[in-house]
């Protein structure tokens, strides 16, 4: 048997679908096998990447900057809304700031609230869910624009209750 034959027969076999084939004559032994039949499970295991570092000047020239400006950003915000009450919402929906779209909303920034005022509306499987305060004061910012989903205990209103 000549080399071609051989690798005719290993495609004929590998087409076939058969597992293996063994064929014996009086001058050779052949024995095929494609592994069709078995299934082989390969469970690869990533080890972590290590990540490059540029040269340490060039990274602290590019990230000195980044840093400094929101790090003290939100610390300056967090300061001025610690004085400030937060009217959170008590059920995940749909926030709504007017009881319909031709009104007007409840409350704008700089309105006076009493406890019991509704402040706005959130929809929750088509029920409208008046939310009232239930503090006394000053709203100072509306947190969320209208018709926007919304969590529960997301914050909505700040609240100046001096």
């Amino acid at each position: 048997m000549e080399l071609k034959e051989i690798q005719n027969l290993i495609k004929f076999v590998a087409k076939s679908g058969a597992n293996e084939v063994k064929l014996e004559t009086k001058d050779f032994k052949i024995t095929i096998k494609t592994g069709n039949g078995k299934e082989e499970t390969t469970i690869i295991h990533q080890t972590p990447v290590a990540q490059v570092i540029p040269d340490a000047g060039q990274a602290v020239v590019q990230n000195v900057p980044v840093a400094q400006a929101p790090a003290e950003t939100p610390k300056e915000t967090k300061e001025e809304n610690d004085k400030y009450i937060t009217i959170k919402s008590p059920i995940i929906g749909t926030f709504y700031r007017r009881p319909s779209p031709d009104k007007a909303p409840f409350v704008k920034v700089g309105d006076e609230v009493n406890v019991g005022d509704t402040v706005c509306i959130i929809e929750a499987m088509k029920l409208f869910n008046e939310v009232e305060s239930e503090i006394s004061g000053k709203i100072v910012k509306i947190l969320i624009d209208d018709a926007s989903p919304v969590e529960f205990d997301q914050p909505l209103f700040l609240v100046d209750p001096s």
